[in-house]
C-alpha cells in the first residue's frame, strides 16, 4: 500500500506505461510490476530570471516577473513534457521580451497589470497542450540605469515646476478679473455716494468742526441753488 497526500495525485504505470490516475489517500500497487508517480496539482509559483528588454523608445529596462501556474492534465503534464517548469519559464521569457518591446517606456508603466494579463493570455494557450492552466503573470519590478532614473527624476521636476507657473499664472489673472470687478462697482454712482458719506462722517467726529451734509443730487438731478440755501440754513440751527 501506498499513499497520496492531499493537493496531489497518483499516476501509475504498468510495465512502464500510464495505467491510471487515483485519488489522494491510500491505494494498492503491485511492486513488480506497478509504479506510483506522485503529482502536484496545487497552485505554483515560478519566478522568472530577470531580463533586460530594449522598449519601443529604444530605453533598456530590467524586468522581474513571476508565474502562477498548475497542472490540470497530470498524466500530460507528466509523460508529455519533460520539464514543464522549465517549459514555462522559457515561454513566459520570450513573451515578455516580444510584448514589452512593442511598448514605449510610459506604457510600461502606466500599464502594468494590464501587461501582465496580456502574457498570461498568450502563455496559456500553449501551456493548455502541456497539461498546465497559467493562473497569472507578475510584473514585480521594473528598474532603469542610474541615468536614466536621473533623467527621468529631472523631467518630473520640471513638469511640476511649469505645471506650478501655470497655477500661479492662472491665480494672478483671477486676481486682476476680481479686482477689476471691485473698480467698476466701486465706481457706480451708489459706490461713490457712500464713500463720499463716509468720509462726511469721519471728518465730524474731529473736535470744532463743523460739517454739512449736502446731497450732491437728488432724485438724480443736481440740486438747486434754493436748494442749497436751505440746506445751509438748517444747519445753522
Amino acid at each position: 500500500m501506498q499513499s497520496v497526500s492531499q493537493g496531489f495525485v497518483g499516476l501509475i504505470t504498468r510495465f512502464g506505461k500510464f495505467y491510471k490516475i487515483v485519488d489522494p489517500g491510500l491505494t494498492k500497487i503491485n511492486p513488480v510490476t506497478e509504479r506510483l508517480i506522485k503529482v502536484d496539482i496545487k497552485i505554483q509559483l515560478a519566478d522568472i530570471p530577470q531580463q533586460v528588454i530594449m522598449t519601443k523608445d529604444n530605453v533598456n529596462v530590467h524586468i522581474d516577473s513571476v508565474l502562477y501556474w498548475h497542472i490540470i492534465n497530470p498524466s500530460q503534464a507528466t509523460f508529455g513534457v519533460s520539464d514543464v517548469t522549465s517549459a514555462l519559464i522559457e515561454r513566459t521569457q520570450t513573451t515578455l521580451r516580444h510584448i514589452l518591446g512593442m511598448r514605449v517606456l510610459q506604457e510600461l508603466i502606466e500599464n502594468r497589470e494590464a501587461i501582465g494579463e496580456e502574457i498570461q493570455e498568450v502563455i496559456d494557450g500553449p501551456a493548455r497542450q502541456w497539461g498546465v492552466k497559467v493562473e497569472s503573470v507578475l510584473i514585480k519590478d521594473i528598474t532603469f540605469s542610474k541615468e536614466l532614473q536621473e533623467s527621468l527624476s529631472s523631467a518630473a521636476q520640471a513638469k511640476r515646476m511649469a505645471e506650478s507657473k501655470v497655477i500661479g499664472a492662472q491665480a494672478e489673472v483671477d486676481s486682476a478679473k476680481l479686482m477689476r470687478a471691485a473698480a467698476d462697482i466701486l465706481n457706480t454712482p451708489a459706490a461713490m455716494q457712500i464713500r463720499y458719506l463716509e468720509t462726511m462722517t469721519g471728518m465730524a467726529k474731529g473736535s470744532n468742526t463743523r460739517v454739512i451734509f449736502m446731497p450732491t443730487q437728488q432724485n438724480g438731478q443736481d440740486m438747486t441753488p434754493l436748494q442749497a440755501n436751505q440746506w445751509e440754513q438748517m444747519a445753522k440751527q
